[in-house]
């Protein structure tokens, strides 16, 4: 195996981590690693609860990228030799990687914060039926909660059967389950 080859290889695999993580949302158990003993950043700013290893799948992909991008451009185009090749390109590698650490820990950790309860509390809320309820059948409704549009299963909390597009309430929620009654069935 060449030192082009190695770069290439290390550029690829980091540029494939990437886009899966752009497209999952970093959700991949590819992008997802755990390495005991290693730093983490505390969010400012009172978020106690959040933070950010230093060495994390992002900044790990973000290395691959630059380390065996610019190691396999210095070693096709240039006339350096191959250790100081390597040794630019292991900078390069953790600059890349402290550049998404700074992204991460400094610009979207900060805006990160726990919900509360009572702030996704389901019970109360007014939705639109988007599958019909019927006493023998579960159906679903859609509302809106923190700006994020959501939906439930719901059934009717009388039996009754409620038509799509109705307005409910949510009078309560058991077991993933809302159990609603028709907004003009309420008694003012």
């Amino acid at each position: 195996m060449t030192w082009q080859i190695f770069y290439l290889a290390c550029f690829l695999l980091g540029l494939v981590m990437c886009v899966l993580s752009l497209f999952t949302g970093g959700h991949t158990h590819s992008t997802h690693f755990h390495f005991g003993g290693h730093s983490h950043f505390h969010a400012p700013q009172g978020h106690p609860t959040h933070s950010v290893s230093v060495v994390n799948g992002f900044t790990l992909t973000a290395f691959l990228c630059w380390f065996g991008g610019i190691g396999y451009l210095l070693s096709t185009h240039s006339v350096f030799v191959a250790p100081l090749v390597l040794l630019i390109s292991t900078v390069s590698g953790i600059a890349g990687g402290a550049l998404i650490f700074w992204f991460l820990a400094a610009v979207l950790l900060p805006r990160e914060r726990a919900l509360t309860a009572e702030e996704t509390e389901v019970t109360g809320v007014v939705g639109t039926v988007t599958g019909p309820l019927s006493p023998d059948r579960t159906g679903e409704i859609i509302y809106t909660q923190l700006g994020a549009r959501r939906s439930v299963p719901a059934r009717s909390e009388d039996g009754t059967t409620i038509e799509r597009g109705s307005e409910v309430v949510v009078l309560r929620y058991e077991r993933g389950i809302a159990y609603v009654r028709a907004w003009h069935d309420l008694d003012p």
